[in-house]
């Protein structure tokens, strides 16, 4: 385990060539995804069927020899398990029940009860754990407070995270206090797929960016902090990836602040700027623009390799600046390995 280039980068080593893998590479760009999930019936389905949930993590392990596994769920699994209801409409994404009153929020679950509903999300790691070729990281996820509570208020996904804004602002209270459950229900959750095997977790905060002076330290920061400090506290030695997304100067610190191992960086910012400013706390992820892997060509090439040489002289794991987009060419994605390897 100690020899694995991803546990080595969280480590603070700096290697010849970085760790590589890729957000959403479990995903619609791959044939195989889709058989996958055309068996077993929806996106729900999938993810909580602990076989079929495993395969279509692995399924990028053997196309690409990924150094990293991430497990296959969804960032919304945790407000399902907290009471919530939770929906997929094809073609336009999820949909919950809303908390938008002091009495949506009450009728939710404590956050000690989630395990019963997650429990599925912890046998695929364990099945993970035994078929994984023994040089992949197994990585943990899920999302930030902030990012889940904005679908939990919304009941979906939206362009501004309009309506989290206006009850954070209208009523702070209620805001506070959902936020303070996904919080503990997030460290539950962790925790369990620490136990169950994950080696490394990572806090997808897809929703960062839009959070504003103060409410960036209150909504994303200390979550984080606590988050963080939790596992730590827990599971001494278990690395924490967290990508607060569009920090943009925020980013600065971020590592530092959190208790972080590493700070994932999407494209809005430089490699350069990155390696200035924030590689100089520890290891930096990321940050090829996923359209690259629409796109192909000289570009991608040029691109993946300026990103390594900007951020090769301090701890760094390769990764795009968001997820794989369903429209990706997988021929891409083996032509932006061979960039990194080559």
């Amino acid at each position: 385990m100690t020899d694995k280039t991803i546990l080595k980068a969280l480590r603070g080593e700096v290697q010849p060539t970085p760790p590589i893998w890729m957000m959403r590479q479990a995903g619609r760009y791959l044939p195989e995804y889709r058989a996958t999930r055309a068996k077993a019936g929806d996106f729900l389905s999938l993810c909580y069927n602990p076989e079929l949930a495993a395969e279509v993590t692995l399924q990028p392990i053997r196309r690409y020899g990924f150094d990293g596994a991430i497990l296959f769920a969804d960032i919304l699994l945790l407000p399902q398990a907290l009471g919530a209801d939770l929906w997929f409409v094809t073609g336009e994404g999820p949909r919950l029940s809303t908390v938008t009153s002091q009495a949506d929020f009450d009728a939710l679950k404590p956050s000690s009860d989630v395990h019963e509903v997650l429990s599925p999300i912890y046998d695929t790691i364990r099945i993970l754990k035994q078929e994984l070729p023994k040089e992949t990281t197994l990585i943990g996820f899920a999302g930030a407070p902030w990012t889940v509570a904005t679908y939990m208020v919304a009941g979906r996904g939206t362009p501004d995270q309009g309506p989290a804004h206006a009850l954070k602002d209208e009523n702070r209270a209620v805001f506070s206090a959902l936020i303070d459950l996904l919080t503990e229900g997030t460290i539950e959750y962790l925790s369990r797929q620490i136990e169950a095997g994950a080696e490394v977790v990572k806090l997808f905060d897809s929703w960062a960016g839009s959070l504003k002076g103060q409410d960036f330290g209150d909504f994303a920061l200390k979550p984080a902090q606590k988050i963080i400090t939790a596992m730590k506290a827990r599971h001494p030695g278990v690395p924490v990836i967290a990508f607060p997304r569009e920090a943009g100067n925020r980013y600065v610190g971020f590592a530092k602040a959190t208790g972080a191992d590493c700070v994932a960086i999407d494209n809005s910012v430089s490699a350069q700027w990155a390696a200035d400013h924030v590689q100089v706390d520890g290891c930096v992820q990321g940050n090829l623009a996923s359209r690259h892997m629409v796109t192909g060509g000289q570009a991608l090439v040029d691109e993946t390799r300026a990103i390594v040489q900007a951020l090769g002289k301090r701890p760094h794991i390769f990764n795009l600046g968001h997820g794989i987009t369903p429209d990706a060419d997988p021929d891409n994605v083996q032509r932006m390995i061979d960039a990194v390897r080559g």
